[in-house]
């Protein structure tokens, strides 16, 4: 088979570079990269990527390789009947590793048409680290890349006010453009850079918080061949992800005119106020993902799909979006229409989605997308809702690295990973519960002061250790009752 490039697909014209999007990985490229290549095709957009491996250790190097170029394909269940419909994406036209080309990174900021700024670096990525310097090649944090990107445009261009960018985080935290503007405004002060600057950040940029819905399991590795077998060219970036496709994006006509989704048929919704998508999507959608994972791979499962259609695990799963839904204050009937979609999407037969793959930072993703719910719950009913409970528990016993004698794939940050390492030194279950709880550095509060859930968390770890999940699930529950 041919190698997938641009010469071999008579793709070597490229767009401008409108976009400088922060990360590579696989949502992005079927996400925001998609969306862009739909305005490409259907309005004729003409706006070229570039993109920017936020860490390290990325994959820059491999999307280099094809040119851009890379598969998407779309599988799932409508009305009843499977569907899959590929596109070849050819809109990133620059990949730039800063790491290594730091040059090249702040070149990006002098490019004539570029206009959008988009993220998504992971709930851990919008951060502010006050060891990063404007000197640093380059600074540690997301925020303070950007901060320094933004600066050389504003040299650049004199403080031309009409080349401001529109900023789009799609980091799943709450607020996330308001986050990200604080933090950049907050290396402004702390580097001491002039005001003239501080109010171009503040007046000519723009700063867009949005809600992000898609599954993405990413390259089908167990499906490869199949996957292959469609194609006339070798993919090694193949991105699989499921058709539902959801933007809602804050912002008004200003923002409708510069991103005209409304003339494609892509369910982007630039509305006033996002927070009642967000409120379902996270807490439900994301919020079971993230609860699903400890205690599935504790029970010996791979996949979501494997999950959902468990006897036990389904069931547990069912529970849990039960327990979170009862937490949401809007109308019963569009929660219930949600959960039932939810379910669907977890079960779409296409999606190999494992979850190894959806336990990168779990712990903050679990602050942010399932503790609310667990504490509404305990406010709204003076006691503990059992699964989210449970589900905590597992995730604090998966941090221990290793089941049944074999590797857990846990993957998080140094800081996280020792904490968990010296804890599980110990087989004190109280202490391992009550150290856990009260780190604020975690949870932002200290969790040992919700009544019974210490004593419940350090119940949950003796019974899955001595019991497994399974059994371990029914002893807690007799035990806390």
């Amino acid at each position: 088979m041919k190698k997938l490039n641009r010469i071999n697909t008579g793709l070597e014209k490229l767009q401008p570079i409108k976009v400088v999007q922060f990360g590579e990985g696989n949502f992005l490229r079927a996400f925001v990269d998609y969306a862009f290549h739909k305005l490409n095709n259907e309005v004729d957009f003409n706006a070229g990527i570039a993109i920017v491996q936020p860490l390290k250790d990325g994959m820059v190097n491999m999307i280099n390789d094809q040119d851009g170029l890379y598969t998407l394909f779309m599988n799932g269940i409508k009305k009843g009947e499977k569907i899959q419909n590929i596109e070849l994406i050819s809109n990133i036209v620059k990949t730039i590793n800063p790491y290594t080309e730091f040059a090249n990174y702040l070149a990006l900021a002098k490019e004539e048409e570029l206009q959008f700024i988009v993220s998504n670096t992971t709930e851990a990525g919008i951060e502010f680290i006050e060891s990063d310097t404007p000197d640093m090649q380059p600074p540690v944090s997301f925020p303070a890349k950007l901060t320094v990107l933004l600066y050389e445009r504003f040299k650049h261009f004199n403080g031309d006010a009409s080349k401001g960018v529109t900023i789009i985080p799609c980091e799943l935290i709450d607020y996330n453009s308001e986050t990200l503007k604080k933090y950049i405004l907050q290396y402004c002060d702390t580097w001491k850079l002039e005001d003239a600057f501080k109010t171009w950040v503040s007046d000519a940029c723009t700063y867009h918080s949005t809600l992000v819905d898609r599954i993405v399991p990413g390259y089908p590795r167990a499906e490869i061949e199949e996957y292959n077998n469609k194609l006339d060219y070798q993919d090694n970036l193949i991105v699989a992800a499921e058709p539902f496709f959801l933007w809602a994006i804050e912002g008004g006509d200003a923002l409708k005119a510069k991103l005209p989704f409304h003339k494609t048929d892509l369910n982007v919704k630039i509305v006033d106020d996002i927070r009642p998508f967000k409120m379902i999507k996270v807490r439900i959608l994301n919020g079971s993902h993230t609860a699903m994972v400890p205690f599935s791979l504790l029970y010996g499962n791979k996949l979501v799909m494997e999950t959902v259609n468990g006897d036990f695990t389904g069931k547990f799963v069912n529970s849990v979006i039960s327990e979170i839904s009862e937490t949401l204050d809007m109308d019963k009937n569009e929660i219930t229409a949600y959960c039932e979609e939810v379910m669907d999407r977890f079960k779409n037969p296409f999606i190999k989605h494992a979850l190894a793959d959806i336990a990168l930072n779990s712990i903050s993703k679990f602050k942010v997308r399932v503790l609310p719910s667990l504490l509404g719950y305990y406010n709204a009913n003076k006691k503990l809702p059992v699964n989210l409970t449970f589900s905590l528990a597992s995730l604090i016993r998966f941090y221990k690295g290793t089941w049944n004698g074999e590797e857990l794939p846990v993957k998080d940050g140094e800081d996280i990973i020792t904490f968990f390492s010296g804890l599980w030194k110990s087989d004190d279950y109280e202490k391992i519960a009550r150290l856990t709880l009260q780190n604020k550095g975690f949870w932002g509060e200290d969790l040992t002061e919700i009544p019974g859930l210490t004593k419940a968390i350090t119940i949950a770890l003796e019974e899955i250790d001595a019991n497994g999940v399974e059994a371990g699930f029914a002893k807690f529950q007799e035990r806390i009752k």
